[in-house]
């Protein structure tokens, strides 16, 4: 790399660095829990690392089966949606740190 012009060697920098911080941040990120809930609370999913790790399900719903499989559902696209959107939020800010400036321009 020491044959590199300035700015391309300085960019390339700032990209393993880049590289390093979204490591870091997807291992963060594969930690933290997400829940979601569904009628009024009664059906409730947890989401940790991507994987469904607990249902919660009150018992006066277990009569209606239709409903409990909707509520479910719900349940755990709501804690699918906030991972989701954490992750976007938590890697974008990693990205955002990345100067192309003097290369685009």
């Amino acid at each position: 790399m020491t044959n590199l012009p300035g700015d391309l060697g300085a960019m390339l920098r700032q990209v393993q660095q880049m590289q390093e911080h979204m490591a870091a941040r997807q291992e963060e990120l594969s930690q933290r829990r997400y829940e979601g809930s569904a009628g009024a609370g009664r059906v409730k999913a947890v989401i940790v690392g991507g994987s469904v790790e607990s249902v919660v399900i009150d018992p006066s719903l277990l009569d209606d089966a239709e409903m409990l499989g909707d509520l479910v559902t719900v349940a755990v696209n709501q804690a699918l949606t906030a991972a989701s959107a954490d992750s976007e939020s938590s890697l974008g800010e990693v990205a955002s740190g990345l100067d192309l400036g003097r290369l685009l321009g």
